[in-house]
C-alpha cells in the first residue's frame, strides 16, 4: 500500500521532495530574516530591541546634549519596551537606538534594521504595502506657517475661509501664490500633497525643501521662504518659545492625517504588544501631562482623538 510519502515507480519519492521543500523554506528565511523571524522571539533571544529615531525631530525624537534620546514618541517607545519586558518576563531589555534618515526611515523597518520606528508616520495605502503600523499616536494635520510680517494678501490666499471661487491660474490669489516660495520637509506626505495641489491648481510656485522642521522654520525666518507647510503641534514643539511671536500658524487645517509607529509586516504578535502598551498609556492619568509637555494644551480635540483610537482590553 502506498503511503502519503510514496509515489509510483519512476518518480521522485514525495518524502524527498517534501524534505527539499522544507530546506528551501529554511534557506529563504535565512536570506530574508526580517520577513520570517518573529520580532518577539528575536528580542527574547538577544535580550535587546532596536528602536529607530530621527536625531533632530523635536518634539518627537531628538538627542539631548547628554546623548539620551528624548521626545514624545521616544517616551511612547519606552512604554512599549516596558510592556515587552513584562510579557516576556525579562528583568532587563537592552535598547539600541538606531538613527535613521527622513528619506529611508520606513525602508529601515522593511529591511529589519529597526524593530520599531519611534517617529510617527502618516499611514497611506502605499506605505502599508511596505510596513505595518500601530494604532495612531498623533492627530496630525497640515497647516501653513508664515512670518508674523507676511503680507495680508498671502494670508488671505491661505486663510480659513478662502474665496468661494476656485484659485485657478490668473486669479488674484493665484498670482500671489505664484510669487511665493514654499518650503517642505522631503519624504513627507506634505511634500506629496503640495506637489499635487500646485499641479491641480496650475500654480507655478517655487517649492524648496529643508531637512527638518527647525531648518524649514529658519528658512522662513531668514526670508529664504515665505510659507512652511507642517503640522501645527510639531511646529510649536520645534520652535524656540522666544521665536513664537515671529511666526503665525494659520487656523485652516489643510489635511487630516493620523500618524502611527511603523513595524515589520506580518508580525501580529509584536503589533499586539505595541498596541496594548499604547492603549494602556492613553488611558493612564499621566498621558495628558506627557502630551502637554511636548505639544502644549491637551485640549478636547486631542482628548477625543485618543479616546477614539484606544483599543479596549
Amino acid at each position: 500500500m502506498q503511503t502519503d510519502f510514496q509515489t509510483t515507480r519512476g518518480s521522485q519519492p514525495l518524502a524527498s521532495r517534501f524534505t527539499a521543500a522544507l530546506t528551501f523554506m529554511a534557506l529563504a528565511c535565512a536570506v530574508a530574516q526580517p520577513a520570517c523571524a518573529a520580532t518577539l522571539d528575536r528580542i527574547k533571544e538577544t535580550g535587546s530591541i532596536k528602536l529607530g529615531y530621527l536625531v533632530d525631530a523635536r518634539p518627537f525624537t531628538s538627542r539631548s546634549q547628554g546623548g539620551a534620546v528624548e521626545g514624545y514618541s521616544a517616551a511612547l517607545c519606552g512604554q512599549v519596551v516596558e510592556q515587552i519586558k513584562t510579557q516576556l518576563s525579562l528583568g532587563h531589555l537592552a535598547v539600541e537606538w538606531v538613527p535613521v534618515g527622513i528619506q529611508d526611515h520606513l525602508r529601515q523597518v522593511q529591511q529589519g534594521n529597526v524593530d520599531l520606528l519611534c517617529v510617527p508616520a502618516a499611514v497611506t495605502l502605499g506605505r502599508r504595502e511596505a510596513v505595518s503600523f500601530s494604532i495612531p499616536v498623533f492627530p496630525g494635520g497640515m497647516r501653513a506657517v508664515l512670518r508674523a510680517d507676511a503680507p495680508q494678501q498671502l494670508r488671505d490666499a491661505l486663510a480659513e475661509k478662502p474665496s468661494p471661487t476656485p484659485v485657478w491660474r490668473g486669479s488674484p490669489a493665484a498670482k500671489v501664490l505664484e510669487k511665493t516660495t514654499f518650503v517642505v520637509v522631503p519624504g513627507t506626505t506634505t511634500e506629496e500633497w503640495l506637489a499635487r495641489t500646485a499641479k491641480k491648481l496650475q500654480i507655478d510656485a517655487k517649492i524648496v525643501t529643508a531637512p527638518d522642521y527647525r531648518s524649514a522654520l529658519l528658512q522662513v525666518l531668514q526670508y529664504k521662504a515665505d510659507v512652511f507647510f507642517g503640522d501645527r503641534a510639531v511646529v510649536l514643539g520645534a520652535l524656540n518659545p522666544a521665536q513664537r511671536k515671529d511666526f503665525q500658524v494659520l487656523d485652516r487645517r489643510l489635511t487630516h492625517e493620523a500618524a502611527s509607529l511603523a513595524l515589520a509586516h506580518d508580525d501580529e504578535d509584536f503589533r499586539l504588544v505595541v498596541d496594548r502598551a499604547l492603549s494602556q498609556l492613553y488611558e493612564s492619568p499621566g498621558f495628558g501631562d506627557l502630551y502637554s509637555k511636548w505639544f502644549g494644551d491637551f485640549d478636547d480635540d486631542a482628548r477625543t482623538f485618543f479616546q477614539w483610537v484606544t483599543l479596549p482590553p
